[in-house]
């Protein structure tokens, strides 16, 4: 079977998959309540849900519709911890805060599933990642961490792999040695966002879609979002745009930046059983990651970030074709179906941004590619903080996010310039 550019560029298997999306209108007029979101990923459907479920008058807009953003397009693997591994963490946040961020992360994982199985929602999860090393030299590291996860972490699930073994699990001989968690595993992300609507509309949520917030203001007490067709004045309000903040509000921006992501999807795998038999998601030890799992139907869905100047998912089919080839050679002649890509939420030093950016509003991002679980339970938590049911949030308000250097004009090109940089250094 011949490889082929794919044939619904720009449309995400995920979609495709899941099937149709609940349709919300758009808003027409103004509109007055307790709490208003702007975003309609898991971050903001999540903390809809919980309000409205405990009698809190609840808005949620989005500007174009549920899932397209992050929520809807991304890896759909959970991890385990935050964005680094928690002995990295411990020199500069100590072991107290380090325990208490991975144990935050254990709650997100718990969260979720239990989420999916409460609601009835069918989010294809499967078990088990792998992160593997594409260079020699980290036998150490990986195996120090899969034992500081056991000993002091109480997380039993991580076991060293060595480079026999890593290939075995892969069907690659590509990587030199790799850590296998059994405590976590992936999911089919746009099914889990279309049940978390439903259930946030079934809560007594209004959503809106097609709904752009254009400004945002906080006075006397209130809080003031502008839209095409009218304000809507609230008590709270939730940022949950993530990546795709732009100018709405500046203090967001200077500290979430996005990354453009691209992901392919091949046809079924049926007649190459060695490619991950075991069907783990692995992400690799670049810091450009590469990314990559097999779906409950035996697809394989490859993903990474080299070309930045790429603004369309159809210019990056060559480069996932490529990069698929450099593991699995036996792959050369698979053909995509389907090819897409996103914006990443980042921040400097890849910790979630949570902050009060103005009187009553609270802006959540920049999951930095840690996102599912994390987003899912950042939007329960921001309910609870408001229903004044629990203070956790505050373990990831008290982190220090610092802004992307270059000001509103050069952070972008600072950005892709050292992104470019370190994408070099991983070839080598």
């Amino acid at each position: 079977m011949l490889w082929q550019s794919p044939i619904a560029p720009g449309i995400s298997w995920y979609q495709a998959d899941a099937g149709e999306r609940p349709d919300f209108p758009a808003l027409d007029g103004s509109a007055t309540v307790d709490v208003a979101i702007i975003g309609g990923g898991f971050t903001g459907l999540q903390a809809a849900y919980a309000l409205a479920k405990a009698g809190v008058s609840v808005m949620l807009i989005e500007a174009h519709r549920c899932g397209d953003g992050a929520s809807g397009r991304n890896g759909g693997q959970f991890g385990t911890g935050q964005r680094w591994w928690p002995e990295e963490l411990e020199p500069t946040l100590g072991y107290e805060r380090s325990r208490a961020l991975f144990d935050l992360a254990e709650g997100a994982k718990k969260h979720v599933l239990d989420f999916a199985a409460e609601n009835g929602i069918d989010m294809d999860y499967l078990p088990g990642q792998m992160n593997v090393a594409h260079k020699p030299g980290h036998e150490r590291d990986y195996q120090a961490n899969a034992e500081i996860a056991a000993t002091r972490y109480d997380y039993p699930h991580s076991t060293y792999m060595d480079r026999k073994e890593t290939a075995e699990r892969l069907g690659s001989d590509r990587y030199y040695c790799g850590v296998r968690d059994m405590g976590t595993g992936h999911i089919q992300p746009m099914k889990l966002l279309i049940g978390l609507a439903r259930a946030a509309s079934a809560a007594g949520a209004a959503i809106f879609e097609n709904t752009r917030a254009t400004a945002i203001r906080s006075q006397s007490g209130r809080v003031e979002i502008d839209t095409a067709s009218g304000t809507i004045t609230a008590g709270k309000a939730l940022i949950a745009t993530n990546a795709y903040i732009e100018r709405l509000e500046p203090v967001t921006a200077a500290h979430v930046m996005p990354i453009r992501s691209f992901i392919g999807a091949t046809v079924p795998l049926d007649d190459f059983p060695d490619v991950l038999p075991g069907k783990e998601a692995v992400a690799d030890s670049r810091f450009v990651v590469r990314y990559f799992r097999k779906t409950r139907d035996n697809r394989l869905l490859f993903g990474g970030r080299e070309a930045y100047t790429a603004d369309h998912p159809t210019d990056m089919s060559v480069h996932i074709h490529r990069q698929v080839t450099e593991l699995y050679p036996a792959l050369k002649d698979i053909a995509f179906t389907h090819a897409w890509g996103g914006s990443v939420g980042i921040t400097m030093p890849r910790r979630p941004f949570v902050r009060e950016v103005m009187p009553h509003v609270v802006s959540i991002g920049g999951y930095s590619g840690h996102g599912v679980m994390l987003s899912n339970y950042c939007g329960r938590l921001y309910a609870e903080a408001v229903l004044g049911k629990s203070p956790d949030l505050d373990l990831l308000k008290d982190l220090k996010v610092g802004p992307f250097p270059g000001g509103p004009k050069l952070r972008a090109p600072l950005l892709f310039l050292a992104l470019s940089w370190y994408a070099l250094r991983d070839r080598f």
